[in-house]
């Protein structure tokens, strides 16, 4: 029996606020920074044992090391971030020391996560790139750095990627 009853109180039909809607949380400075700093510590611990096997830490303390070697570690310690950390940012947004802190990375205009591709090729790409230049690159990643002190808390590869890093829900 499906009849309606006549005097039941008036019902609406009521939608959730969709996920796009919901407010998003910027991650604090110390989170990014404690983000970073897990990250720093897992690429030293893998990077620094692929310099030593390489030989290119021995060639570097006798001055014999080359532009060619630098480069193909270069992109060795690429290749391991994304061993590292490439699923996590693919399913989640977030690098392993992101994941610890519960931070993720973020559209800027959509607050979706971005594909691999874009997260590589406009965030952690040029950041490394310019990092990589002798005593100027030094100084870009400071610069870098120092615009997470602006009121949106966005470094200059977030600006340059359309990216902002956000609590994890």
């Amino acid at each position: 029996m499906n009849e309606q009853n006549p005097y039941a109180a008036p019902t609406s039909n009521l939608q959730t606020e969709s996920d796009s809607n919901k407010h998003i949380e910027l991650a604090t400075r110390g989170a990014r920074f404690g983000g970073a700093v897990i990250d720093a510590i897992i690429s030293i611990l893998v990077t620094f044992p692929l310099i030593y096997i390489t030989g290119y830490w021995e060639s570097m303390m006798t001055g014999a090391g080359s532009i060619l070697q630098t480069i193909m570690l270069g992109v060795l310690a690429l290749v391991m971030y994304f061993v590292i950390h490439g699923y996590f940012l693919a399913r989640d947004g977030q690098t392993v020391g992101k994941k610890l802190v519960g931070t993720r990375i973020v559209s800027y205009k959509t607050d979706k996560i971005l594909p691999l591709s874009k997260i590589f090729l406009l965030r952690v790409l040029p950041l490394n790139v310019v990092a990589s230049i002798p005593v100027i690159g030094s100084l870009l990643a400071l610069v870098d750095i120092l615009f997470i002190f602006g009121k949106e808390r966005r470094c200059l590869h977030d600006l340059v990627a359309g990216t902002k890093v956000v609590k994890a829900s």
